[in-house]
């Protein structure tokens, strides 16, 4: 008989909760007991998981002695507060916030990518018990890099992205759905979420402006990547909100330290878990973010030399933001631990 664990899911009634609920159920993760927290704006809502309802509890109120496993996704501030009670209590957090990714003792993991670390997590007897989710952004990026970092050392990268307004939660995707209906109804076009119109737009500002010109979002890129992959290597990032409900779109311009040609760029890839290769040079040969919404994997099209530097390669890149670039890859550790580390369950 499978063993089955409790679980707790922060944030159950935000767009990233709703997906973890959904994959969950979907994954058919093992679970005796799935517990559903929110703020109290949220509590005796009720949720449909595995066609039973389960009423939204306080997270304020939570005991978190009684999950094993939480998964959380309330926004920083909240997670900066219950994460840690949480892991006091026994349970083994994944945050998919960005509060604890870059502390040196929580390891930031891509199951396909850096499993491994979860090893040492683990062997350490004062292990702190979150473990930390990476900025979407970040994650198809770097499950794209592993197999070709393995084949042939990445010197330099550089992205630019353009992302979906869910990444920004549920009252991004209502901004966009709005001033896309104004536009047409000649009605005024409010701006809340976003500094500038959204609809019909692009806006290269993600996150707060930084000292150094980045924003929060380009700086999350360069320093998770190299928590990540490799701290030696070079990132420079542009990140800029589309018009585009769900999936992330990223062109990645990558320079090696050896060749390695287009060819052997898409077997590699074609071969590595996690990532679905569709790259003809045609017209549709290529994949965008309509067609991935929904799906898990990390799509690949474009793959062709850069003849304008020595040992150069480029690709675009597609992912589902709210699944793989969140609820996915949280799930996805989750079941790397107890798979791997159960022992370490209580």
């Amino acid at each position: 008989m499978t063993q089955e664990y409790n679980v707790a899911v922060a944030g159950a009634t935000g767009a990233v909760g709703s997906e973890i609920i959904q994959i969950l159920e979907q994954r058919n993760f093992p679970i005796d007991n799935l517990y559903l927290l929110a703020s109290s704006k949220s509590k005796g809502k009720k949720l449909e998981f595995k066609n039973k309802e389960i009423i939204v509890e306080d997270l304020a109120e939570f005991d978190f002695s009684k999950a094993q496993i939480g998964l959380f996704s309330p926004g920083g501030k909240i997670s900066a507060k219950y994460a840690p009670k949480a892991a006091n209590a026994g349970c083994i957090v994944i945050d998919n916030t960005s509060h604890f990714r870059m502390q040196k003792n929580i390891p930031l993991i891509v199951p396909e990518v850096n499993s491994d670390a979860l090893e040492e997590f683990f062997q350490n007897e004062e292990r702190t018990n979150i473990i930390a989710n990476p900025n979407c952004s970040t994650i198809q990026m770097v499950v794209a890099l592993k197999p070709l970092h393995e084949q042939s050392i990445i010197n330099r990268v550089v992205v630019s992205t353009y992302q979906a307004v869910s990444g920004a939660g549920k009252t991004g995707m209502d901004e966009l759905f709005n001033q896309t209906q104004n536009v047409y109804a000649n009605k005024e076009l409010k701006k809340e979420k976003f500094t500038k119109q959204i609809a019909f737009n692009a806006i290269p500002h993600i996150g707060a402006f930084l000292e150094n010109g980045n924003t929060e979002e380009e700086q999350k890129m360069i320093d998770e990547t190299k928590k990540i992959l490799d701290e030696e290597i070079k990132v420079s990032a542009t990140c800029v909100r589309t018009a585009v409900f769900i999936g992330h779109s990223e062109a990645i311009n990558i320079e090696f330290d050896s060749p390695l040609d287009a060819k052997e760029a898409h077997n590699l890839l074609s071969k590595s878990d996690g990532i679905s290769v569709i790259d003809h040079r045609k017209d549709e040969g290529y994949v965008t973010p309509v067609e991935i919404a929904g799906e898990d994997k990390v799509y690949i099209s474009r793959i062709r030399n850069d003849d304008s530097i020595d040992n150069g390669l480029s690709l675009w890149v597609v992912s589902d933001n709210l699944r793989k670039g969140a609820a996915l890859n949280a799930v996805q550790i989750a079941e790397t631990i107890i798979k791997d580390y159960d022992q370490y369950i209580q």
